[in-house]
């Protein structure tokens, strides 16, 4: 499916608006002798001279104008739509330009993409984000959040540009000012020490969450041991041991149940992080089972409809592509879950950021891509996919849903409309 690597050089090349911190432009449209051609592609140029430490700019490209840059051009073939890949360099770059315009030429070619379905945003994350907006919005004095609100960078930089102030613990808010705590919960410790500053605080945490810490209190109040299955140092897991500190021992996988020593083996309860990966935990509570057998069970699956849903549909998509790419940051648990599972699966998976994170080696040989997003990824990020990879060629999406979500989770009182 590879294209022919021709690459074509064109001088006195005009970068439209540049910004003069770079020193290499891609092309996100050229204008050659009043033609204008699509280059979809860009970020994913940009991204790869990026990783090799290049600053690099994306802009409108322009031929015809007097002097300027020389610029490396190559034409991909797309039925009856020219595309093109296009890096603009003042010369010391130059053959660095061709490597990478080589490079994704030579993946260049149409494609199928299998959007999983559901993806992105859950209830729980689209309450936290919509918390933080109301609250900029009715707040005249500054609004913290402590922690990442949800765990997806692209998220915490718009929250930020509106003018939230993300914040790692309570000492770094003012006394008496507006805090929003994150959709991962926090432990009765937090809540105590931000009732003792006077804060304001406006609760994010998500609903599901919020189950999982009653479960715990409950669990503890009647005298059992409660093994919480999650993740060391994730938050919502430093969360809900909190609820009962004394109480409560964290478990990651099997080897960790079988190390257990609970002296009384009939008062043992099990919880786990919303966010795990659904067959794994299985295999844990499996164990617990038999090294407990009158283990005492959540009346409710504590791993979240949304992540539940979110890898039974990337499994399905995982089982008809060559590649899965999973949208999601590196500090989402959910997110790391599905691309876990693919390759469990046995498809190649590679979670990314955004489309810069893309690699052209990722691409070789693959004819289908399966995309997905977790469940803290803007849906935006997945489209931006999409219209990247057609920057490379022709691309036909196809949708596989597993299920239709509608849960929709009310917002506190605090931002409630009135």
């Amino acid at each position: 499916m590879a294209a022919s690597p021709v690459i074509t050089s064109l001088s006195s090349v005009t970068v439209v608006d540049a910004d003069p911190g770079h020193r290499v432009f891609v092309g996100s449209e050229l204008l050659i002798d009043g033609r204008e051609v699509r280059c979809g592609a860009s970020a994913l140029l940009a991204g790869d001279l990026r990783r090799r430490g290049v600053a690099t700019g994306i802009a409108t490209l322009r031929t015809g104008s007097g002097p300027g840059l020389d610029m490396t051009v190559a034409w991909v073939p797309s039925g009856d739509t020219k595309l093109g890949l296009a890096v603009a360099t003042a010369g010391p770059d130059r053959e660095l330009a061709v490597e990478v315009v080589t490079a994704w030429l030579a993946v260049a070619g149409p494609r199928t993409v299998v959007l999983a379905s559901p993806r992105s945003f859950c209830a729980g994350v689209e309450r936290a984000i919509e918390i933080v907006i109301r609250a900029l919005e009715r707040r005249d004095n500054p609004v913290y959040v402590r922690k990442q609100i949800v765990h997806n960078t692209h998220v915490v930089k718009d929250l930020e540009r509106r003018g939230a102030v993300f914040v790692d613990e309570l000492d770094q808010v003012p006394d008496g000012a507006t805090v929003v705590f994150s959709a991962h919960g926090v432990s009765p410790a937090v809540r105590a020490e931000a009732g003792r500053r006077g804060l304001d605080v406006i609760d994010g945490t998500c609903p599901l969450v919020t189950k999982v810490h009653a479960e715990a209190r409950r669990y503890a109040a009647r005298g059992d041991t409660v093994v919480l299955i999650g993740h060391a140092g994730h938050e919502e897991v430093e969360g809900t041991m909190g609820e009962a500190p004394e109480a409560t021992v964290l478990v990651e996988d099997v080897a960790d149940v079988l190390a257990l020593d609970i002296e009384d083996v009939t008062g043992v309860s099990y919880l786990t992080q919303t966010t795990l990966a659904v067959d794994e935990t299985a295999e844990v509570v499996e164990a617990l089972r038999t090294k407990f057998p009158a283990l005492r069970e959540p009346a409710s699956e504590d791993i979240c409809y949304a992540t539940t849903n979110r890898q039974n549909a990337m499994r399905q998509v995982a089982a008809e592509a060559d590649l899965i790419l999973v949208v999601g940051s590196e500090n989402s648990s959910n997110s790391v879950r599905l691309v876990e599972l693919a390759r469990r699966n046995g498809t190649p998976a590679h979670l990314i950021d955004d489309t810069s994170h893309i690699r052209p080696e990722w691409l070789v040989g693959v004819s289908t891509v399966g995309l997905t997003a977790g469940a803290s990824a803007p849906p935006a990020l997945v489209h931006d996919v999409i219209g990247a990879l057609g920057g490379l060629g022709e691309v036909t999406v196809q949708e596989r849903e597993t299920v239709h979500e509608t849960i929709h989770f009310g917002l506190p009182t605090a931002v409630r409309s009135t």
